[in-house]
């Protein structure tokens, strides 16, 4: 500072000078609203400010610990050098032991893991990752922590599940082409873009009723772990309440938590249940390529009646049952490929075919939504995509008709006050979301 000083003292003196310039340039403007300062009362003060000598302050500096705190993610193509050299540290005997202690080496497993590292000027103090656990359920509500830590001459490791905090955030939106490009305009996660088309799928035909200039409105949670935003899955976890406008008519889900009475899932705001007896869809956001009606047929050319719904999704994509039910038939089908059939009662039954991988074996009892089998290009098909039919008494109906037409179940009598409560909190913030949408698309114009 003072080397700078000394070679740049005349334009030092002159950025000076200029500033004082203006500062009294201003003073002018205002002096006159202002009373006299010749009037005003004058006191001098006078005191001695100690200056302490500025190497002995550098001195005490260096002689402190500094400990600082830094956050990365993990790469794929890390190693324990890599990692840490990234982190700004430089520590040998840490790098040993994250690659040869079996718990501290998943820290270079897989990549995305949010890395926070303490080090001082003796190198790595403490490191720690926060990521995905490994069962999906459990997933939806904690992380892993692994902790990398010195204590004294030794290392130590460990690893943790824990909770996530949430926090609540706002988004609303406006179709103009698609829902999907709509919800990714109101830069919504995927994964709580993906609930929003499941939780009205049974309401609204996204393929054909779809309207132009049609809103949503929603309240959802953000993920934290340990004061951090969750940065896999996009840090987003459970829709709390969405309202969908559609042709003029308004459509809202809000979730109930029933731990303390009543049952947990989606209500409308009359109390009915979200959840039907049958799923509207076998994959979770998936686009319709070829819908209930009338097509060209992909190989023999001629227009035939499509008996069911084709999904356009890549290989390995999980499919999942609609409802409750049997497996009838599991294995090889001619045209269909690998296929499953599936016997809910009351002579219902659906099909799932082009399967590249089947999950389920004839006799088996499955739940509604879960996994049977995986998205393929096996059979008569020109492409990977789930070929899906719903039959009642063995004639094929259109699947979302279906599931429109069963009947949702009532919130518990017991919880209808409690739910009122919040459905109307909830309504109240849903509003709040699509007023200050609405504001920024004014300002935008």
């Amino acid at each position: 500072m003072l080397t700078f000083l000394a070679h740049h003292r005349r334009g030092v003196v002159g950025t000076v000078v200029a500033g004082l310039a203006g500062f009294g340039i201003t003073a002018f403007g205002i002096a006159p609203l202002a009373p006299d300062a010749a009037l005003l009362p004058q006191i001098w003060v006078t005191q001695e400010v100690a200056v302490h000598d500025l190497g002995q302050q550098v001195d005490a500096l260096s002689r402190q610990d500094m400990q600082l705190w830094r956050s990365e993610i993990s790469r794929g193509n890390d190693s324990a050098e890599a990692m840490l050299r990234r982190l700004g540290v430089n520590d040998a005997l840490a790098a040993i032991f994250i690659r040869n202690d079996p718990l501290a080496r998943k820290l270079l497993q897989g990549r995305g893991k949010m890395l926070q590292a303490l080090a001082g000027s003796d190198g790595l103090v403490e490191l720690i990752a926060r990521y995905p656990v490994d069962n999906a359920e459990q997933a939806k509500t904690h992380f892993t922590r692994l902790t990398v830590a010195r204590e004294g001459e030794r290392w130590t490791s460990r690893v943790e599940i824990a909770p996530f905090t949430t926090q609540v955030r706002m988004a609303s939106g406006s179709i103009q082409t698609s829902l999907f490009a709509a919800t990714d305009d109101a830069r919504l996660p995927e994964a709580v873009a993906s609930q929003l088309a499941e939780l009205f799928a049974t309401d609204i035909d996204f393929h054909r009723e779809l309207r132009k200039g049609d809103t949503f409105s929603l309240l959802y949670e953000g993920l934290w772990a340990d004061g951090q935003a969750v940065s896999w899955n996009e840090g987003a976890g459970r829709v709390l309440a969405a309202e969908f406008i559609n042709n003029g008519r308004a459509f809202h889900a809000v979730w109930f938590d029933g731990t303390s009475g009543g049952r947990s899932g989606y209500f409308g705001l009359d109390g009915s249940s979200k959840r039907r007896s049958f799923l509207a869809s076998p994959m979770e956001f998936s686009r319709v390529t070829s819908g209930f009606a009338n097509r060209l047929h992909p190989i023999f050319q001629t227009w035939r009646q499509h008996l069911g719904v084709d999904y356009s999704a890549p290989t390995g994509t999980p499919v999942r049952s609609v409802g409750d039910g049997v497996v009838d038939f599991a294995g090889w089908r001619n045209g269909y490929g690998n296929v499953i059939e599936v016997r809910h009662g009351n002579e219902r039954s659906t099909l799932y075919a082009h399967l590249s991988a089947m999950q389920v074996k004839v006799g088996d009892r499955i739940a509604q939504g879960q996994h049977i089998g995986a998205v393929g290009t096996t059979g008569w098909s020109t492409g990977s995509h789930l070929h899906f039919e719903f039959r009642v008494n063995g004639v094929h109906h259109d699947p979302l008709s279906v599931a429109k037409a069963s009947e949702p179940v009532q919130i518990d009598p017991a919880a209808r006050a409690r739910f009122a409560d919040l459905a109307k909190a909830l309504q109240v913030k849903l509003d709040i979301a699509v007023d200050k949408m609405a504001g920024l698309r004014i300002r935008a114009e």
